[in-house]
């Protein structure tokens, strides 16, 4: 399944991004910790070239932390690349760092020359509230929807940084399809877009097989479901989602699953580790049947050979 979600203002952004990365310092590209891979867009690598860039791992309290750690090892592997984990609980750890690492990076620009930066990413991923941590003030606009940024916007912070914000950016096709479903999975890519009861399977199943401790908490199931449709059912039945006759609403019960993980509610998931080949010592492993880490890094691979998703143009 190759996802294609490309609406006409993306054309115009790329383009501006296009032209404005010459004049950059530093790239912040903004990525969802709960999704690093997924998130992390490839016409961004290919803009940026070999300008440094400081990979922000933002809604990190809503990411497994032992999760993230790993994250942000394995992104620092990459040449010219920092990498840190966001939270809007510590907006002043957030400019102190941004602001270290920037100088850092672009030591070139000396002491008296401050630095430009250009805040870039996918939908939905952090951008707006990144920059409104970064000036202490409410001037990008902020949804839970993905493509409320249209427009490139910037501003000079209290220390003379220059940082430009820009409006969401997908790529024109999204030929992986586990990445399309975690996209889907976060707000990435519009409701009207996706069909719910996919993505809803595709997110059942995944939290039976890596978070099931916190699947049966937040449900106050006496047992695991033992599939991913059982789940849903048992939450249709909890959820107002019964029709006439007893039979259960899947539909409704995947929105509420969908919606319920996006707001961080059942807990701290990650719907991805970093690949296994670039494994650091001391990272991340399987999650086991209780919710918790188990001391090895392995790869996660939710979506069983055969599955399709149906995606709406």
């Amino acid at each position: 399944m190759t996802l294609q979600w490309y609406p006409g203002h993306m054309t115009k952004a790329r383009r501006e991004l296009a032209e404005r990365m010459p004049s950059q310092d530093v790239v912040l590209e903004v990525l969802d910790a709960r999704l690093p891979g997924a998130s992390s867009n490839p016409l961004i690598s290919e803009l940026r070239g070999a300008k440094p860039c400081i990979k922000v791992l933002a809604k990190s309290d809503l990411a497994d932390p032992a999760v993230t750690r790993a994250w942000v090892l394995h992104l620092e592997t990459e040449p010219g690349v920092a990498a840190f984990a966001s939270t809007t609980e510590r907006p002043q750890a957030t400019r102190k760092r941004i602001a270290e690492l920037c100088r850092g990076l672009a030591h070139y620009r000396g002491p008296d020359k401050p630095v430009r930066a250009l805040i870039a990413g996918v939908p939905n991923a952090g951008k707006s509230t990144l920059i409104n941590m970064l000036t202490g003030r409410a001037v990008a606009k902020v949804g839970d929807k993905p493509a409320v940024t249209k427009e490139q916007q910037a501003v000079t912070l209290a220390n003379g940084m220059r940082i430009t914000d820009s409006p969401g950016l997908m790529w024109p096709k999204v030929e992986d399809e586990t990445a399309a479903f975690r996209l889907a999975m976060a707000g990435s890519i519009p409701d009207t877009a996706i069909d719910y009861l996919t993505i809803g399977m595709f997110g059942a199943r995944f939290l039976l097989e890596r978070y099931p401790g916190l699947v049966v908490a937040r449900y106050k199931l006496s047992v695991t479901p033992p599939a991913a449709e059982a789940l849903l059912a048992e939450i249709g039945r909890r959820r107002g989602g019964l029709r006439k006759g007893g039979t259960v609403d899947l539909h409704k019960a995947a929105e509420i699953l969908v919606h319920e993980f996006r707001a961080g509610v059942m807990g701290p998931i990650s719907l991805e580790a970093p690949p296994i080949g670039k494994a650091v010592a001391g990272g991340v492993g399987e999650i086991g049947q209780d919710g918790t880490q188990e001391p090895r890094l392995a790869p996660v691979s939710p979506v069983p050979p055969g599955s399709r998703s149906r995606v709406r143009s």
